[in-house]
């Protein structure tokens, strides 16, 4: 129909890699409530500083990736046309399901900078001899 909008390659191509993204966001999720199981038990049974470090590496890296996914279903969920048009982004993400979506990926990202802020321990330092 004339008048009707098409998406650039190049959109419908950042699209699709944000629709693979968010496709992985439960599994990431699951990871990340594993890794964070795992901190936690390292620090309940006060682990040696070395191990707490490789675990809370490891949540932050789940973090990271879950917080990524998520951000990409609500760029996925808006559609190919907003990569290109900011009023139309900014109108979309007014919608309730894709506040849910943003509420969702701003919790993860405010959970991973308070982790990385507070929860990753400094492994100490050898001294070389």
């Amino acid at each position: 129909m004339p008048g009707m909008y098409k998406a650039s390659q190049e959109a419908a191509d950042k699209h699709a890699a944000d629709a693979a993204l968010a496709a992985q966001r439960g599994k990431l999720l699951d990871a990340t409530r594993a890794a964070d199981i795992a901190f936690r038990a390292a620090e309940a049974s006060h682990a040696p500083v070395t191990e707490v470090h490789r675990l809370a590496k490891e949540l932050d890296a789940a973090l990271t990736s879950a917080m990524q996914a998520a951000y990409a279903a609500q760029r996925a969920e808006i559609g190919p046309r907003g990569y290109e048009d900011r009023i139309f982004y900014r109108k979309a993400k007014a919608r309730p399901a894709i506040r849910a979506i943003t509420a969702e990926a701003e919790r993860l990202l405010t959970l991973r900078e308070n982790h990385r802020l507070n929860h990753i321990p400094e492994v100490p330092r050898v001294p070389a001899v």
